[in-house]
C-alpha cells in the first residue's frame, strides 16, 4: 500500500474519532497510535488532510448535503460520511491529486472500512459533487 493511501486511511480513522468524540483535532493526532507509528511523510500528509477537513467541515458538509438530497448527514454511516468529507476536502484543497484518483482511493477505503454498499454510495455522491460544483476539470 502506498504512503498516500495509508495516510488517507489514517485520516478517515481520525475523522471517525473526531466525529464520534468531538475531541480537539490536535489531541487526536497526538494520541492516535497508528499515526505515531507511521513513516514521517505518511504521518504529515494524514495530519494535514485530517486538519484541513476539520477546518473546512462546515463548507464540506454543506456541499455533501446539497448533493445527497434524500440523505441527512446524520443518517449516513459514520465511515461513509467521513470518507466523503475527506474526499471533498481533497477535491477542493489538494488539487495536485487528480479527482478520479481521489474517488478511486475513496472507493478502496470504503471497501476496507465500510459495508457492502459503501463504495457504490460514496462513488455516487462524489461523482455528483464533481458535476454539481464543476470540479471535474
Amino acid at each position: 500500500m502506498g504512503a498516500r493511501r495509508k495516510a488517507r486511511e489514517l485520516a478517515v480513522q481520525m475523522l471517525y474519532q473526531y466525529d464520534l468524540s468531538g475531541n480537539v483535532p490536535d489531541m487526536i493526532i497526538d494520541t492516535f497510535e497508528d499515526l505515531q507509528k507511521s513513516k514521517p511523510n505518511t504521518r504529515e500528509f494524514a495530519a494535514k488532510i485530517f486538519r484541513g477537513t476539520v477546518d473546512h467541515l462546515s463548507d464540506i458538509d454543506g456541499m455533501i448535503q446539497a448533493q445527497a438530497d434524500n440523505w441527512r448527514l446524520s443518517r449516513m454511516a459514520v465511515v461513509d460520511r467521513n470518507i466523503i468529507r475527506l474526499s471533498v476536502y481533497e477535491f477542493l484543497h489538494e488539487t495536485d491529486t487528480p479527482k478520479l484518483v481521489v474517488i478511486d482511493e475513496a472507493i478502496e477505503i470504503a471497501k476496507k472500512f465500510g459495508n457492502d454498499k459503501s463504495s457504490q454510495f460514496i462513488n455516487g455522491i462524489l461523482d455528483g459533487i464533481l458535476k454539481r460544483y464543476n470540479l471535474a476539470t
